[in-house]
Parts: structure tokens; C-alpha cells; sequence
């Protein structure tokens, strides 16, 4: 398998365990991803966390009309991202993100 095929195999993989996970949020109260705080993303646990943010990488490229991505990029994007939230944890994660990524 290519790297380009592993990478969109691990990001649908990662979609379809976010959509579980927000299944059953959305049991609880409907939410959208633009609700969602950079405090709450980073008290998610290891794994969770993870998925959330590379939940909000495939949310926002989706969005873009894009398909291109590199690995690396999202690797840089992914550790400032966590750096902001940790300064500024009542910040829109998907807007955190979405500044990142200009």
C-alpha cells in the first residue's frame, strides 16, 4: 500500500471512529464541530485526542474542496495546534485549526 493510500486509510478509519464517538455525544445534546473549545479537545484522552484532531484536519480539508495533504505538514500543524489550545483553551478548536493551516 502505498503512502498516499495508508494515509487516506488511516484518516477514514479515524472518520468513522469520530462519527461513533459523536454518535454518542449527539445522544446526549446535538452539538457541531464549530462548538467545540480547544479545553474540550484537549482533555480528551491520548487515543481521543488523536482522533479529534485528526478529525478537525480531515473536517477542514474536506471543506477546502481539496484532496491534497502532506504528512509531514499535518505533523507540524498537529503540535502547534496542541501548543495553542494548551495557551488558549476557551478558542474554537476548529477555528485554532483553521488559522493554523493558512
Amino acid at each position: 500500500m502505498s503512502a498516499l493510500n495508508s494515509c487516506v486509510f488511516v484518516i477514514g478509519v479515524i472518520v468513522a471512529v469520530v462519527s461513533g464517538s459523536l454518535a454518542n455525544a449527539q445522544a446526549q445534546t446535538d452539538r457541531t464541530v464549530e462548538q467545540y473549545t480547544c479545553k474540550e479537545v484537549m482533555h480528551e484522552g491520548g487515543e481521543a485526542r488523536s482522533v479529534a484532531i485528526a478529525f478537525l484536519h480531515g473536517y477542514l480539508l474536506g471543506k477546502s474542496g481539496s484532496s491534497k495533504f502532506s504528512v509531514e505538514t499535518l505533523q507540524k500543524q498537529t503540535d502547534a495546534f496542541i501548543n495553542y489550545c494548551l495557551d488558549n483553551p476557551k478558542d474554537s478548536a476548529e477555528q485554532a485549526m483553521a488559522k493554523l493551516k493558512k
